[in-house]
């Protein structure tokens, strides 16, 4: 029997076949120019700045603003972080939006980055349960601001990896090579786990989701039943983010006076 010859990564290079990754880095990239041209610095961007164009600050995301949630996908902390970031954008989203279809991509790469934010948030509750079980504050476990793309963006890339490990479909149109994707998502990681400044909790949150809904696209391909599939990825998806939301809401009814300091500290600075 004749191996079917599998479709390159060439192919990515039609901007018509992935224009919802184009149309996503062309967001980020005009609300950073935005933001530049409003004032805020170029290469180090003031924490306020941060604040008031949307990044993730935990206390004020799940007190008032859990809008944040979203909108701290797309603010970056700088040009390098935003340029790291597109890049890997690029690589993984035009491959995942032509595998998956928009739809499907889209809601991947949103629910990826709604989890990081809400596993940031958690990792932050917890945190604050430390300092206040200590009775000192201690810097390192203070809630940070947090943003960019990179929990969306590990999803894809868990996505992908999940994708070069399992057999590969019948009607896979991409060979993935599944070396390649290991090496970058275990060296990212890695990165995030020793180096400090890194938000390496919205990484991880972003690769769950990825794993799952990779998983539930790929059983949907296999049984062919892929829309209903689809659908069932995306809803458990959304019910997985809306669940945990809630669940992190009952863990701050203790620490509320506290991250309403914060937020008087962080509003005065």
């Amino acid at each position: 029997m004749t191996t079917p010859t599998p479709t390159f990564v060439k192919s990515k290079f039609d901007l018509h076949l992935w224009w919802v990754t184009a149309l996503l880095i062309t967001i980020n990239v005009g609300l950073f120019v935005w933001q530049v041209l409003h004032g805020m610095n170029i290469n180090a961007p003031h924490t306020s700045d941060a604040i008031h164009w949307g990044a993730d600050f935990a206390p004020l995301t799940f007190l008032a603003e859990p809008e944040r949630l979203l909108t701290s996908m797309f603010f970056h902390f700088g040009l390098v972080h935003l340029m790291l970031n597109m890049w890997a954008l690029y690589i993984f989203g035009s491959v995942t939006e032509q595998l998956y279809g928009r739809v499907y991509f889209l809601g991947l790469y949103i629910l990826a980055g709604l989890m990081g934010s809400l596993l940031s948030g958690y990792i932050a509750i917890q945190d604050s349960y430390e300092i206040l079980q200590r009775g000192q504050v201690e810097q390192n476990l203070l809630p940070s601001v947090g943003a960019g793309a990179s929990g969306a963006v590990m999803g894809l890339g868990a996505s992908l990896t999940i994708l070069a490990i399992l057999p590969q479909l019948p009607q896979q149109r991409f060979y993935l090579d599944r070396k390649t994707l290991i090496i970058v998502m275990v060296l990212n990681l890695a990165i995030g786990f020793t180096i400090s400044g890194i938000n390496n909790a919205a990484h991880v949150g972003g690769i769950i989701m990825g794993v799952i809904l990779t998983l539930i696209w790929y059983i949907g391909e296999k049984l062919k039943l892929s829309p209903v599939f689809k659908t069932i990825g995306i809803l458990t998806g959304a019910i997985l983010c809306y669940f945990f939301y809630q669940y992190c809401q009952s863990l701050i009814v203790n620490i509320q006076p506290f991250w309403q300091e914060l937020i008087q500290w962080m509003i005065k600075e």
